[in-house]
């Protein structure tokens, strides 16, 4: 829906940078710090149901740092910065290379800096993996002091950056390029008049939010489907699942699956506590 963002996906899948080879996907440190090892259990607040905040993971102590956002750094409910700021990093990456509906074939664990054992968040603190797909491209994720979000595209004849809204180009000629009426362009939240720019369009949330709410309605596909959501979640559990596993990975995007790695297999789910159920 972020109109620097389609500006970005649309002069990449254009060949405005030639060939794409490599796309660097940055995310921000921890910006929230948990006690580490030997840290005590809180009393639960009197009124909240401790029990079904858990929900299927596991039954463990009370403290207040594993509730509301906090809970993003502990690996019982979430991936880390990985899950966090690294979905929306991957999500473009998937958009600008085209691959929405489908994943890699390998992901390779390159670098990892743990917590202690025993501290509370549990969750990367810095990090870095590499995505292979079947056409060459290489898609390396990794922590960045001083960046919160940034998807890089780098091709044979220049470079494309989006940061948040912030577009940059190699060369700043690409920043320029028209895209053709018979070249590809990604959808919009929102049909606009076509003589409308992007600046007079309304604020590019709302717009997101509308495109929703009108989808509801219609029972039409947003222009992100849940399925786009699933692609791009998939390989941030893949870059966690190798990092924890300390090794590369063969994956098969069509299946779902690791081939012939049982280890790596049982971790696409995980253990339910009783009595729930899926």
């Amino acid at each position: 829906s972020n109109p620097a963002v389609r500006r970005a996906c649309e002069l990449v899948r254009n060949g405005r940078i030639g060939e794409l080879k490599t796309i660097r996907s940055y995310i921000g440190l921890n910006n929230k710090v948990g006690p580490g090892p030997g840290w005590k259990p809180m009393p639960v607040p009197k009124g909240f149901d401790y029990d079904m905040w858990l929900g299927p993971a596991p039954d463990v102590p009370y403290h207040e740092l594993r509730c509301i956002y906090k809970f993003r750094f502990n690996l019982d409910y979430s991936g880390g910065q990985i899950t966090n700021l690294g979905a929306h990093s991957n999500d473009i990456a998937q958009t600008g290379h085209g691959t929405t509906m489908t994943g890699p074939v390998e992901v390779e664990p390159l670098h990892v800096e743990w917590p202690p054992e025993g501290s509370l968040f549990t969750t990367a603190l810095r990090l870095k993996y590499r995505l292979r797909f079947a056409d060459g491209v290489e898609l390396v994720q990794e922590s960045r002091d001083g960046v919160s979000l940034e998807t890089r595209f780098v091709g044979t004849k220049g470079w494309v950056s989006i940061n948040r809204s912030k577009l940059e180009t190699h060369p700043k000629s690409i920043m320029t390029s028209e895209i053709g009426p018979n070249e590809i362009h990604l959808p919009r939240p929102v049909e606009y008049p076509a003589d409308f720019t992007d600046d007079q369009r309304r604020d590019y949330y709302a717009d997101h939010v509308r495109n929703f709410l009108d989808s509801v309605k219609s029972r039409e596909e947003p222009i992100e489907p849940v399925e786009v959501g699933h692609r791009t979640t998939s390989l941030c559990h893949l870059g966690n699942i190798a990092l924890r596993l300390n090794k590369t990975l063969k994956w098969d995007p069509d299946k779902e699956r690791f081939p012939n790695d049982d280890e790596a297999n049982q971790m696409l789910s995980r253990p339910i506590r009783e009595p729930w159920r899926v």
